[in-house]
C-alpha cells in the first residue's frame, strides 16, 4: 500500500504538467458532456415511464418516483465513473506515454505504440467489466440497503477490484510480456482510484491521476525488483 500511495502522490504531481492538463481538459469536457447526456436520457426516460404507468395508481406512482430518484442519486457515481473510464481509455496511450517519457525514458523507449483501436478495445472491455461486475453485485447492494452504509462500502470494494484490473491493463498494453501486478498492488491501485472518485472535485481529476498512478506503480515496482 505504501508504494501505491507514493505512486498516487506522484500521479497528482503530474497534473501540473501542461500536456497532462491539456489531456485532462479534453477528457473532462467529453466526460461531463457524455455524463450529462446519459443522465438526461435516464431522467426523461423515467419521467416518460411514470407518465405511462397509470395502472400503478397515485400512491404507486409516488413510490416509483421516489425509488427512481434514489436510484439516480445512487447511480450517479457509478455512471460518472463508467463514462470517465471509457473516455480516459480513449486518451490512455497519450497519458501513459507522456508520464513515461518524462519520468521513465528508458521504459518509454522500449514501449510499443498501442494505437486508437487498442485503446477503444480496452475502454469497451473496461465498460463491460464495470457493468457486468456491478450487475452481479446488485443483489448484495439491495440486501445491504437496510444497513445504511453497507451498500456504498461494498460498492467501493467491488469497483476497487474492477478499477485495479482496468488500470493494470491500460499500462501493460504498452509493455506486452511484462508480468502483471501482484494482488496487493492491484488492490491498492484500484482502492485508491475508486476512493478518489467519491471525493467531490477530486473525482473530476481522478481518471487522469489514476492513469498516472498506474504508470508510476509499474515502474516503481521494476526499480524495486532491480538488484
Amino acid at each position: 500500500m505504501a508504494r501505491a500511495i507514493h505512486a498516487f502522490l506522484l500521479g497528482l504531481k503530474d497534473l501540473n504538467n501542461p500536456r497532462v492538463v491539456r489531456v485532462l481538459a479534453q477528457s473532462l469536457a467529453l466526460t461531463l458532456l457524455l455524463f450529462i447526456a446519459a443522465g438526461a436520457a435516464i431522467f426523461f426516460g423515467a419521467r416518460w415511464a411514470l407518465d405511462h404507468w397509470q395502472w400503478l395508481g397515485a400512491e404507486g406512482l409516488d413510490m416509483a418516483g421516489i425509488l427512481i430518484v434514489l436510484l439516480l442519486i445512487a447511480g450517479s457515481w457509478l455512471l460518472f465513473r463508467a463514462v470517465a473510464i471509457v473516455v480516459v481509455g480513449l486518451f490512455a496511450d497519450a497519458i501513459v506515454a507522456d508520464v513515461e517519457g518524462r519520468h521513465y525514458p528508458a521504459a518509454a523507449a522500449r514501449a510499443v505504440d498501442v494505437g486508437w483501436r487498442r485503446n477503444i478495445a480496452l475502454a469497451l472491455a473496461s465498460l463491460a467489466r464495470l457493468i457486468g461486475g456491478n450487475l452481479l453485485a446488485l443483489p448484495v447492494y439491495i440486501l445491504l440497503l437496510v444497513t445504511g452504509i453497507g451498500t456504498p462500502i461494498f460498492a467501493l470494494l467491488v469497483n476497487a477490484l474492477l478499477l485495479g484490473r482496468d488500470l493494470e491493463a491500460m499500462v501493460l498494453a504498452r509493455h506486452p510480456g511484462r508480468p502483471r501486478f501482484d494482488r496487493g498492488a492491484r488492490w491498492s491501485l484500484g482502492f485508491l482510484s475508486a476512493a478518489s472518485f467519491i471525493v467531490p472535485v477530486v473525482n473530476l481529476l481522478a481518471p487522469i491521476a489514476s492513469a498516472a498512478m498506474a504508470v508510476h506503480l509499474l515502474h516503481l515496482r521494476d526499480k524495486k525488483d532491480q538488484p
